[in-house]
């Protein structure tokens, strides 16, 4: 049998997997996480996005892994890099940081055939009071994301807990994009919506790989993709974060891939 295609396929294409296939998946979340631990002390104000774009790359290699971005549909880069208003798919590039800049960074890695798939928030510099806030909810809309999983429970019960959450705090969740399936794939059923309706949605079941990313606005949930075909960005212009983990469902709730080994998940952790 096909490595990438072990396990059974739910009636709604969702693979289940074996309980050797954790094993994989904790390797593979594990170097991203160690990948994006890497860059706190290089975040700061003067640091080009391609800059940690190179550094990324490098880190990558020097692991014996693979970067599944690049080659991917086109893209050529590490990673993803998101500032302020930038939603998702930021390309690397030229760019400054300034002070006060948010930022996400994400990174999805291929370890021994298992892909891990990771970002969250920095910022340079000193860290703006709104944007504070807008990245506090949006770290607890993920976990909260995460609470709502164990066997029993559907897809629309992590949706309806992320987005009851933001909006009762007076942000928005996007629409446009959503977290998906993963494994010996980049991208698989199902999709991960961060939005929605309890009780809506295929049932969890132990064995399913996912990632949970919701993406989090200031303002207006709309988004609009540039010309590049890959930078997402908030149609009003306002403010944008996003955390994400990879995880497996479990016998009695959820098993994160990709913790931060240093405790630096979220970028007010020195606070």
């Amino acid at each position: 049998m096909d490595e990438r295609h072990r396990g059974r396929l739910t009636k709604d294409g969702i693979r289940i997997h074996e309980s050797a296939d954790f094993a994989g998946m904790h390797k593979a979340g594990r170097l991203a996480a160690e990948i994006l631990d890497a860059l706190v002390p290089r975040i700061a104000p003067g640091v080009t996005t391609g800059e940690l774009d190179t550094y990324i790359e490098d880190m990558v290699a020097e692991a014996g892994a693979v970067s599944a971005t690049i080659g991917y549909k086109g893209y050529q880069h590490a990673s993803c890099i998101s500032v302020n208003h930038v939603v998702c798919h930021g390309i690397p590039g030229p760019k400054l940081l300034k002070d006060g800049d948010i930022l996400n960074i994400d990174v999805t890695v291929i370890l021994d055939g298992w892909f891990g798939d990771t970002s969250r928030m920095y910022v340079a510099g000193k860290l703006p009071r709104k944007a504070e806030r807008l990245i506090e909810v949006t770290h607890n809309a993920l976990l909260r994301g995460i609470e709502a999983v164990r066997p029993g429970n559907t897809f629309g019960d992590i949706g309806h807990a992320i987005q009851s959450y933001v909006e009762s705090n007076k942000m928005s969740v996007v629409r446009d994009f959503c977290g998906h399936g993963l494994g010996r794939v980049f991208h698989a059923p199902p999709n991960v919506l961060h939005y929605g309706r309890a009780g809506a949605g295929p049932v969890l079941e132990e064995g399913m790989f996912f990632t949970i990313e919701p993406m989090v606005n200031l303002g207006r949930p709309e988004t609009k993709v540039l010309g590049d075909d890959w930078t997402a960005v908030t149609r009003d212009k306002s403010l944008s974060a996003q955390f994400e983990h990879s995880i497996g469902v479990t016998a009695d709730g959820a098993d994160i891939f990709t913790l931060s080994p240093g405790g630096l998940f979220h970028p007010t952790y020195g606070v």
